[in-house]
């Protein structure tokens, strides 16, 4: 099987960097921030290698993989994995739009 090409919506990464700047804000430091990044970046290339890894979501073709507290939403594709979205599961789940 063909690798797929990995692709961040505009609205992935303004969550990741949202989330990696609140972590640098409430600690002072970039320490934890970096490991959340690194989490972030091994859970991408998991879903890279196994698409289908993920937990199906009620939406076509979108699934999410935990990744701590966070999980981690993206469209399988032909050609591409798209990452759309990264969701605090802490936060009230009636607030997640995809």
């Amino acid at each position: 099987m063909a690798s797929r090409e990995i692709i961040w919506s505009a609205r992935a990464k303004f969550d990741q960097l949202k989330i990696l700047d609140f972590y640098y804000q409430i600690n002072g430091t970039k320490t934890y921030s970096l490991k959340l990044y690194s989490n972030f970046k091994s859970a991408v290339k998991l879903i890279g290698k196994q698409p289908e890894i993920g937990l199906k979501t009620d939406n076509v073709n979108v699934r999410n993989l935990i990744v701590g507290y966070f999980a981690l939403f993206y469209r399988i594709n032909e050609q591409s994995i798209e990452n759309i979205a990264i969701w605090d599961s802490r936060q009230d789940p009636e607030n997640l739009k995809l």
